[in-house]
């Protein structure tokens, strides 16, 4: 099969190889694949999906077709089996072998008890691109002008794996400020140093959820872009609708060639939804300079 032919995604098996504690409320599964050679990795915040296995639903249920999202959609809800959305932190292709951090918290669904009772050994699904098309970004969202004085990465500890691969790839000339929040304070360890950028990372314990989000972004904002006069933005239904716009060109490229400020924001769905208003009625950032992703709702399960 050649690389035209081949799928720009598909699913891998991959067994868990190691399991690494980073911090209180991050954990580090590294698995391993014979065909994850093919993985690709476009870098960035490179979104992929994991099937995990249930007592009703092995991962032989999944569907795993071309057209596996309409085949998974029409299965009863008793076996379908679940996957949740994660990001390719890294891959070493020469050992077969793809990293991805998670949150480990209080067992609240499939994912979480899949997290906190997994073993070596233990196998799932990742469906990811492949490295048949490298030069296009399929699911990556961190997609800035070529030309900004700013960058602002800001959202909840969903986010910090994402959060921590752009820091990485970014050139040490860039500069911007990072707004964390996390459930611990030790949490705040697992972000890598950027030396272009403010650190603004807080536990969550004893304050209001998303508090220390909110304040933040708000401070920041107030720094880098003085309030002026913004747009409307579309009031968004997020118990019935995704949170989800990735500002880009008919080709996939960045939506303008420079602004002041760029706004990637990622988190409980409320929460960025606040604070988008925030940035582009309040402040009148352009709209086209902002990435807002609802990763997952208060009392709902996301995919």
């Amino acid at each position: 099969m050649t690389a035209a032919t081949r799928p720009e995604s598909r699913f891998f098996p991959v067994k868990v190889s190691a399991i690494t504690q980073l911090t209180p409320s991050f954990r580090r599964f590294t698995f391993r694949g014979d065909d994850l050679a093919d993985y690709g990795d476009p870098g960035f915040d490179q979104r992929i999906k994991i099937v995990f296995p249930t007592a009703s639903t092995p991962l032989s249920a999944m569907p795993t077709g071309a057209d596996w999202w309409t085949r998974w959609r029409e299965l009863d809800d008793d076996v379908r089996p679940p996957f949740r959305t994660y990001t390719t932190r890294y891959v070493r292709r020469d050992r077969r072998e793809v990293d991805v951090d998670m949150v480990s918290h209080d067992v609240l669904g499939p994912a979480s008890a899949w997290i906190a009772e997994a073993r070596v050994g233990d196998d799932v699904l990742i469906f990811a691109p492949t490295t048949a098309h490298p030069d296009v970004s399929y699911g990556v969202d961190f997609v800035p002008p070529a030309r900004t004085d700013d960058i602002l990465l800001a959202g909840d500890e969903t986010a910090a794996p994402a959060i921590a691969a752009i820091l990485e790839q970014l050139s040490a000339d860039v500069r911007g400020t990072v707004v964390l929040e996390v459930p611990d304070a030790e949490d705040a360890a697992y972000l890598p140093v950027h030396p272009g950028f403010d650190y603004r990372v807080g536990a969550r314990a004893g304050r209001v959820r998303h508090d220390h989000l909110v304040v933040e972004v708000e401070a920041a904002a107030a720094r880098l872009v003085p309030r002026g006069r913004g747009a409307d933005v579309e009031e968004i239904d997020i118990d019935t609708d995704i949170l989800w716009d990735v500002p880009r060109t008919a080709k996939g490229g960045a939506a303008l060639k420079s602004a002041r400020l760029y706004a990637w924001l990622a988190g409980e769905a409320g929460a960025i939804k606040t604070l988008r208003r925030h940035l582009v009625t309040d402040h009148g950032v352009d709209r086209r300079a902002v990435a807002f992703m609802g990763y997952w709702r208060l009392g709902k399960a996301e995919l």
